[in-house]
């Protein structure tokens, strides 16, 4: 670790660890009972939340252990959001800094919608992917780290070397390090203990964090169900050596208090209930070629789609992925092509196509960092613009953003309608934070009219024509193949209401006209969105997307701190909803907060007359014409809730 880093740690606090300041200061003694072990001589600490991590290299099983400890909690009725911690190559040097592979996992009293601040505890199978964690400056000062010892006595004297330097300077800097001796602990259960490390970890976290045992072995038996119990069975021995090994050797305790869901709940990620919510909505193809992040979505479609009709249909490229969709659609039921950013730029010439025909069809644009390849595993916010605006011509399309991994469900099947609805293209932007992260919600209980009804093939009127637009919304009535008396040319050309290609100036305007008023027809459904903490004061933040749960909290934070701060967060960037304008001007000053580059005037280059704004802050500025200032980042991780608040206490200043 470099000097520098150390540096930096010892100037945010001086001194070894320190008390949360979320806990609520109480401790007991260890319970006896289910699922823990008589342990007289600890107390346990109370905690109202804590922040964990578990970090290795590539193919150590970190994110699994992460994951099955935040389903475990979530199980015993604590809040939880998991976040994953994704190096930008699929297989990474071991041993490197920016390879570390794991997952961050927010436990908590009450529910929870971001990952927090800085780590409270990390589990870390070697010094090298930690250092990485140091560098991004994501432990808290005084974190309690607990370090796999084996590469102290490693063969390789620079490796020991590194280790040995990593651990001193980890405990001068204040970090509380505890060495623990995983691979030998492994070793006694399985040959390979890298295959291991994760179920030690995970018994280990189960004694800190007073979880119940006995719901650790029906994780484990659930992960693993269907590679029998030759896997279940060590893995489970595994877990137990870790809790048993911690409640002998670990001098600290904690729990975190939970209460049961009144109604049962759900735990996936963002593209799991993704995938849910296209099932849910009726929406029976999707087309996609893989690509990250996204792809684990339409994985899960194909392990489900085919049991209910339905196909996935693995295309030779994005391109054709989007036109088998708009195919499919045409045909008479809305298809949805899943995607990320990359793949959103090749589909624009076909989705031009399909604004032109009027064609249904729901894109999701999982992004990522960019432009170009950038960083595939990492989070950005960076498509709103191209979401809106890209592609050639004028094509008018809606553009809505979950806020969460329920709102990722129920985004999917409120896409479909508006689609159908409105014979439109409908972008769902999601991303990397919410793909990959999960959270628990109330289990969803199907409602048929989430679906749509069937197509209709019923003759089409005599003097009927396929484009006889509705002069008022623009909307007209839509043929599908099969329909007696409803045979036209479908083409992407200019046309007139019978489908006819036409240059005539007054039809093409006629054209555009109506596309453009169907935009104004859906704004008209929609409602005011609510602000967040106070109705009118010194500053609005607004947000979109995943950023949701930390402007929120951090608006809560200042406010308690006697700030007049609101927030508002958009689910419709295009359009936008009726009466945002009425908010704006009930604040002194309004900011966006966005997971994206803005620049910042403090810039020696960068002044009022050549400010680059972040995406959300120039469509409210054109739009509503007033002042709005940006804040953002793009550090390939999601925006902390104690960065926004020093943020706005600046602002307020």
């Amino acid at each position: 670790m470099e000097s520098q880093l150390l540096d930096e740690s010892r100037q945010r606090k001086q001194a070894r660890r320190v008390p949360n300041k979320k806990r609520k200061g109480t401790s007991k003694p260890a319970k006896k009972g289910k699922g823990r072990s008589p342990s007289a001589k600890k107390s346990v600490v109370t905690l109202s939340e804590h922040v964990v991590e578990i970090i290795s290299d590539s193919g150590e099983g970190a994110q699994r252990c992460g994951q099955s400890f935040g389903s475990i909690a979530a199980r015993m009725g604590n809040g939880i959001w998991t976040v994953e911690i994704i190096p930008a190559e699929i297989r990474p040097p071991a041993r490197s800094v920016a390879g570390a592979s794991g997952n961050r996992i927010r436990v908590a009293s009450g529910p929870v919608d971001n990952g927090g601040d800085e780590a409270d505890l990390v589990v870390a199978f070697n010094e090298q992917v930690l250092l990485g964690r140091v560098r991004a400056k994501e432990l808290k000062p005084g974190c309690t780290i607990l370090m796999e010892n084996m590469w102290r006595t490693d063969p390789d004297a620079g490796v020991a070397k590194s280790y040995a330097k990593a651990y001193e300077e980890l405990t001068s800097a204040g970090y509380d390090v505890h060495e623990i001796p995983m691979e030998v602990e492994c070793l006694k259960y399985v040959p390979d203990a890298r295959r291991g490390k994760n179920m030690f970890a995970l018994g280990m976290l189960c004694s800190i964090y007073s979880l119940d045992l006995q719901m650790a072995r029906d994780q484990i038996a659930f992960v693993f169900a269907k590679k029998g119990a030759k896997v279940i069975e060590p893995n489970q021995e595994l877990l137990d050596a870790g809790h048993a090994w911690a409640e002998a050797n670990l001098s600290f305790k904690y729990e975190i208090p939970a209460e049961k869901a009144e109604v049962p709940q759900i735990v996936v990620n963002g593209n799991i209930a993704l995938a849910l919510g296209v099932l849910a909505s009726g929406m029976e193809v999707c087309a996609m070629y893989p690509i990250t992040p996204a792809t684990s979505a339409s994985h899960y479609l194909s392990s489900i789609f085919e049991k209910v009709g339905c196909v996935v249909h693995q295309a030779e490229d994005e391109i054709a992925a989007c036109t088998f969709a708009i195919g499919s659609s045409y045909a008479g039921k809305c298809s949805v092509t899943i995607t990320s950013g990359p793949g959103l730029s090749l589909k624009q010439e076909a989705i031009g196509f399909a604004v032109m025909a009027e064609i249904p069809m729901v894109v999701v644009d999982v992004q990522r960092g960019g432009p170009s390849t950038g960083q595939p595993t990492k989070v950005e916010q960076g498509d709103l613009l191209p979401a809106c605006f890209g592609g050639h011509g004028d094509a008018p399309k809606v553009v809505m953003a979950p806020s969460s991994i329920q709102d990722c469900f129920y985004s999917m099947i409120t896409a479909r309608k508006i689609a159908e609805t409105f014979h439109m293209v409908v972008v769902v932007l999601t991303d990397a934070s919410l793909a990959t992260s999960q959270q628990p919600f109330p289990r969803p209980q199907f409602n048929e009219n989430w679906v749509a009804p069937p197509v209709d093939q019923s003759a089409v009127s005599e003097n009927a024509m396929p484009y006889d637009w509705d002069a008022r919304i623009g909307v007209a009535p839509r043929f599908t193949p099969g329909q007696p008396q409803g045979m036209h040319c479908l083409t992407g050309l200019a046309h007139d209401p019978s489908s006819h290609v036409a240059y005539d100036p007054e039809i093409n305007e006629e054209g555009i006209r109506h596309r453009s008023q169907k935009l104004a027809a859906f704004q008209k459904t929609l409602k005011t969105p609510k602000v967040f903490g106070d109705e009118e004061g010194d500053l609005l933040v607004i947000g979109w997307g995943s950023t949701r749960g930390a402007i929120e909290e951090a608006v809560t934070r200042v406010r308690a701190e006697g700030g007049k701060v609101g927030s508002l967060h958009l689910s419709f960037l295009q359009p936008m909803a009726p009466g945002i304008k009425e908010i704006l001007s009930r604040f002194t000053q309004v900011m966006t907060v966005e997971n994206t580059w803005c620049d910042s005037l403090e810039e020696e280059l960068v002044d009022e007359s050549n400010r680059r704004y972040a995406g959300l802050a120039l469509l409210l500025r054109a739009r509503y014409l007033v002042d709005i200032d940006c804040w953002g980042e793009v550090k390939g991780q999601p925006i902390k809730p104690g960065s926004i608040a020093r943020v706005i206490r600046e602002k307020l200043k």
